[in-house]
């Protein structure tokens, strides 16, 4: 008996049968056309959020240059082209074209209608002001404390 039941072991099949290998490949197109749509949602929101913590960091940054460098640093954000600028570097940081910005900063600060800057001096201290950065229903805020220079990101 007990080799009868070892044929009957050996004899059975191992492997996937025409059904399984059908239903596997209906799941994994069924993920193809969804995962696609799903991402495309989730991509602005990314995309917005790591704006705004690449803008928190530049301005902690020109923060921490004025101070060590004994020198007035700026930054300066153009509303309309969606790009900003810090005093030491050349760089033109560019913001998502989706992106909502709005600025408040203190009144002797901006260039022109589309443009806000704020100014950090080499004790540490800045002209303050926020920046809102929005779209897809999610908002990233900016805050800049006119007394202390901190810089902090609230989302």
């Amino acid at each position: 008996m007990v080799g009868s039941e070892r044929t009957r072991l050996t004899q059975k099949s191992t492997g996937f049968t025409l059904l399984e290998l059908l239903i596997v490949l209906v799941i994994a197109a069924a993920l193809v056309a969804l995962v696609p749509p799903a991402i495309n949602r989730v991509l602005p929101g990314v995309k917005l959020k790591g704006a705004s913590q690449e803008m928190a960091s530049a301005i902690r940054f020109l923060r921490g240059w004025s101070v060590s460098q004994g020198e007035q640093g700026v930054f300066l954000l153009d509303l309309e082209k969606k790009h900003y600028t810090i005093t030491p570097r050349e760089k033109v940081y560019e913001i998502p074209q989706g992106a909502e910005l709005k600025m408040v900063a203190a009144s002797d600060e901006p260039e022109g209608e589309q443009q806000g800057g704020i100014r950090f001096f080499p004790d540490g201290s800045s002209s303050g002001g926020r920046i809102t950065l929005s779209g897809g229903g999610k908002s990233h805020q900016i805050d800049v404390d006119w007394l202390t220079g901190r810089v902090s990101l609230v989302h």
